[in-house]
């Protein structure tokens, strides 16, 4: 179980805290607006995935997969990232970070589950309070770009009231109102511009229109040889 290291935002003020990740939940097919996700449904089919079993749908990847990085290994070069916001459980209290996740996306064209374990999650290192963001929630916006031999290029951008709202996507997975303590639970992604495609460098935020201030990360990929 990873100790991550984050910067707390409350009403209280921002304060640094060590929280420990006991289970990493990765919901995929999570938009509110079934035209559009059945656009990102035919995207995925397009390079070999299956149509989800079910919507939204809840995969497990290890906890350690999870940390603040600015740089991963992956093997290979099929894997992508995708921005995504992500729920913590800690103090008692419900947290709102960002993050990348992450995907092989050959290994996702026949299994999915494993596709999730293969590349590092990394997470912006600093997390907003969610009741202070709860009023307005569906204003707030994610953000993607990939760079690749120093072309920056916007990737993904969408409001997440285009998604399932944090209370949804708890109530889907638990049965209950509460995710429990340590849980961390990715919300899924949006659909990418021009496409999946992987890169050098993938860089993303999480904004926060109303109250003027962005969640920012990035991280350059680094792709280990196919031997054998």
């Amino acid at each position: 179980m990873p100790t991550l290291s984050f910067l707390l935002n409350s009403k209280n003020g921002y304060y640094n805290a060590d929280v420990t990740i006991t289970q990493a939940i990765l919901a995929g097919w999570t938009g509110r607006d079934r035209a559009a996700m059945e656009h990102h449904i035919v995207e995925m089919e397009s390079i070999g995935v299956k149509r989800p079993p079910s919507l939204p749908v809840f995969y497990r990847c290890s906890a350690s997969r999870l940390n603040t990085a600015d740089e991963i290994e992956v093997t290979g070069e099929d894997s992508s990232g995708e921005v995504e916001f992500v729920l913590i459980q800690s103090e008692g209290n419900l947290w709102v970070g960002t993050g990348s996740d992450q995907t092989d996306r050959k290994v996702e064209s026949y299994n999915i589950t494993v596709s999730k374990q293969m590349c590092d999650k990394p997470l912006a290192p600093e997390l907003w309070s969610y009741e202070e963001i709860a009023a307005h929630w569906d204003q707030l916006v994610l953000r993607a770009w990939v760079i690749t031999d120093g072309k920056r290029e916007l990737y993904q951008q969408a409001a997440v009231g285009s998604m399932l709202a944090p209370g949804d996507l708890i109530r889907q997975y638990t049965g209950t109102a509460t995710l429990p303590e340590g849980f961390a639970m990715f919300s899924g992604t949006i659909p990418a511009i021009g496409g999946l495609r992987p890169s050098q460098r993938f860089e993303f935020e999480f904004e926060d229109p109303v109250l003027g201030r962005s969640l920012r990360h990035g991280y350059e990929i680094r792709t280990l040889p196919v031997v054998g």
